[in-house]
């Protein structure tokens, strides 16, 4: 169930939301949390894939969509991006096999970025 909460929640934010700059061209007030849910959405990618969710680029898929509509190009892309990657590489480096703490780490992860997702949306769409 939270995994189709967050789903859906990152759906409607992909599709509501319109990238809010400050008037002189600056970072989104919400730069911050997208930079945490790029994260986020790397550790899920490789801990599902890992813990045997047969859900293959699902997470890497909600990540296009998101730099499909927060950043497609230029350097809010490019540390999205790393954000992602760290994301997936600190827990590649720390789990070879799923673990009870691996999906532990999920779950929070998970409700984290349903979180997220659901403030984000709350607070910038229309």
């Amino acid at each position: 169930m939270l995994k189709r909460a967050f789903t859906i929640a990152l759906v409607a934010l992909t599709v509501a939301a319109t990238p809010a700059r400050t008037i002189e061209g600056g970072p989104a007030p919400f730069d911050g949390d997208l930079m945490r849910l790029a994260e986020i959405l790397g550790a899920l990618h490789y801990l599902r894939t890992l813990c045997g969710a047969s859900e293959g680029t699902k997470w890497s898929d909600q990540m296009s969509a998101l730099l499909d509509a927060e950043a497609q190009s230029g350097d809010r892309r490019n540390r999205m991006v790393a954000n992602f990657n760290n994301g997936y590489r600190s827990f590649q480096r720390t789990y070879r096999t799923c673990t009870p703490a691996a999906n532990v780490a999920v779950r929070r992860y998970l409700d984290e970025g349903a979180k997220i997702s659901r403030e984000i949306t709350a607070r910038y769409t229309n």
